[in-house]
């Protein structure tokens, strides 16, 4: 059975961790870090006879890649062991929850609230987890999420086209697909430079979305898409507030139904809205024309006190279920959060800080290895919960959602 992302620490060493975190003193990792690269570094000698005489490259380790991941993003990221958003809180930008922090440990929070039910009096032994996404056959519910803004979010430490490269391939490894994400203030040539790699590279399978600009540079951004072969595109309408904060000047703006409708209209891919947290704004998004919405509060990185995706979630999937592809983010950590969400009547889920953390800590294989955890994950809950397709899961597979 896969090892756990999050058992691969010693207790001493996550206690510690844990503690420094809370107590706000992430500075006393530092030495803490650098020994553990030390330790590393007088062990790698030792072990690369032995992954010479098994005629290949070595294995690429969890522990690894969450070490890695760790020394390339403290302190913007502590990469805890538990990314519950308490010792990031209110840094944004950076990896963490805005003001308080609230929003994004409710996303947290709430979802560990809900158990699964585990049934074994049936005959799951191999679960389906394939899905169908915009034409695309994918080997299981989850894509990475909307992530981006290596410059002023990750500490610069991989270049804009190295994430992509790390978060499209290794998805594509893992049998899925990625997200190419627009940042806030980007200019031109740095969103030219991302589609020039998804087009380059993977042939244009991605869904690519766009901070909300306006409507005419949403467009223009749309027909490179279409020329490089995307599978989608959307627009984040959540990161407005955010954006215009973040960088004086740059027009970014909440939509209006008849601007939306425009937007879905000047496209021949199908159009994504990110950021519905409402059942009003659901319906509002299929009567637009948007083929799929994605629930999402970013994270919890653009309004304080904001509720979970999972407290929102179940009622407005009861509202648009089947006219438009739902998909949800918001702490998905484990291939068991992903069979909460799809039992709450998501029909995918998106995947962000893990894989930040993946691409980080081991590239494309990185990435790859964060997402193969999940599938594993999901296959044993599955299995044990008695769920035969993940394109049909049960409302009863979970208990109720808790406030």
């Amino acid at each position: 059975m896969t090892k756990d992302i999050h058992e691969t620490e010693s207790p001493t060493r996550r206690n510690f961790i844990k503690a420094g975190m809370v107590a706000g003193v992430g500075a006393l990792l530092t030495p803490l870090i650098v020994k553990t690269a030390q330790a590393a570094a007088e062990a790698a000698p030792a072990a690369a006879p032995a992954a010479a005489a098994a005629g290949g490259k070595p294995k690429l380790q969890i522990g690894d890649v969450l070490r890695v991941a760790r020394e390339k993003l403290y302190p913007i990221c502590r990469v805890c062991p538990e990314c519950d958003g308490v010792a990031c809180a209110g840094e944004v930008p950076g990896m963490g929850g805005i003001g308080s922090g609230q929003a994004f440990k409710n996303n947290y929070n709430t979802l560990n609230k809900i158990d699964l039910v585990m049934r074994t009096f049936h005959d799951v032994k191999k679960p389906d987890l394939s899905i169908t996404l915009f034409g695309q056959k994918l080997s299981m519910p989850v894509t990475s999420a909307v992530t981006g803004g290596v410059s002023y979010n990750m500490g610069k430490k991989m270049t804009e086209e190295d994430y992509v490269i790390s978060i499209l391939g290794g998805c594509q490894d893992a049998g899925t697909i990625g997200w190419v994400a627009d940042g806030i203030g980007d200019q031109m040539d740095v969103f030219e430079r991302r589609i020039a790699v998804l087009k380059q590279q993977f042939g244009g399978r991605a869904i690519v979305t766009i901070k909300p600009k306006t409507n005419e540079e949403i467009i223009k951004r749309f027909r490179m898409v279409e020329e490089a072969g995307g599978i989608a595109v959307a627009i984040d309408i959540d990161s407005a507030g955010r954006a215009a904060r973040a960088v004086p000047g740059q027009t970014v703006e909440p939509k209006t139904p008849k601007q939306l409708a425009e937007l879905a209209k000047s496209t021949s891919l199908p159009f994504i809205i990110k950021g519905i947290m409402t059942v009003e704004e659901a319906k509002i998004a299929v009567d637009i024309g948007a083929k799929g919405i994605a629930v999402s509060n970013h994270g919890g990185r653009v309004l304080d006190y904001t509720p979970a995706t999972a407290t929102v979630l179940p009622a407005i999937a009861d509202a648009v279920k089947g006219k438009a592809v739902i998909l949800v983010d918001g702490a998905v950590r484990r291939g068991q959060d992903v069979l909460k969400y799809l039992a709450m009547g998501a029909d995918a889920c998106l995947c962000g800080r893990p894989l930040v953390r993946g691409a980080h800590g081991g590239g494309r294989d990185g990435v790859a290895l964060m997402m193969n955890i999940m599938k594993d994950e999901l296959t044993v809950a599955m299995t044990l919960t008695g769920v035969p397709s993940a394109r049909n899961v049960p409302a009863n597979v979970i208990t109720k959602v808790q406030a």
